[in-house]
């Protein structure tokens, strides 16, 4: 994910902003509370936020770039404030954490994505989930419109979660 400074202050403003989003799953929780958290998680600067709806959870899914230039996505339940999954972004399936545990190229990941979910791939990135574990995460837009985001198992080749994303305000 590239995006200049001056896209990453607005991105950041505009979060911080942000009223609680109307949904049928009202969150409890605003997203400037759950930035802060994300933000004491992991220092650095918010590229964008993502609110998912997981199995009726309200999940608000940050971007941070970190001051050393790692990124990370950090999610936030929105019903209680409290940071639930923190990984790591890679560059590509090259990054030497991502290769080390890569058995599924990538077009078979998109291939088991697109099973699951058909639709067109709108964006991909390469994770290091909290066990270690590498993921292809995929942003899928759907026929419908709607998008969904699934994430394949770079070992297994298993989808270890799909969740529709409800809006975004950053890149993709």
């Amino acid at each position: 994910m590239r995006i200049s400074a001056s896209v990453a202050v607005v991105c950041a403003v505009t979060i911080a902003g942000l009223p609680r989003p109307a949904s049928a799953e009202d969150p409890k929780v605003g997203v400037g509370s759950c930035l802060k958290a994300a933000q004491a998680t992991k220092a650095g600067q918010a590229l964008k936020v993502e609110f998912k709806d997981e199995r009726g959870t309200p999940i608000y899914d940050f971007g941070i770039r970190g001051s050393d230039g790692s990124q990370w996505e950090i999610e936030c339940d929105g019903n209680t404030g409290k940071i639930i999954e923190v990984e790591q972004q890679v560059p590509g399936p090259d990054d030497p954490k991502f290769k080390a545990k890569l058995k599924l190229s990538e077009s078979d990941a998109r291939k088991a994505a697109l099973a699951a979910h058909p639709g067109q791939i709108i964006a991909v990135e390469y994770e290091i989930e909290p066990d270690g574990a590498a993921s292809y995460e995929f942003d899928i837009k759907m026929a419908s419109g709607k998008e969904m985001k699934a994430e394949v198992d770079a070992t297994t080749g298993k989808i270890v979660e799909a969740n529709e994303e409800l809006w975004q305000i950053g890149p993709e």
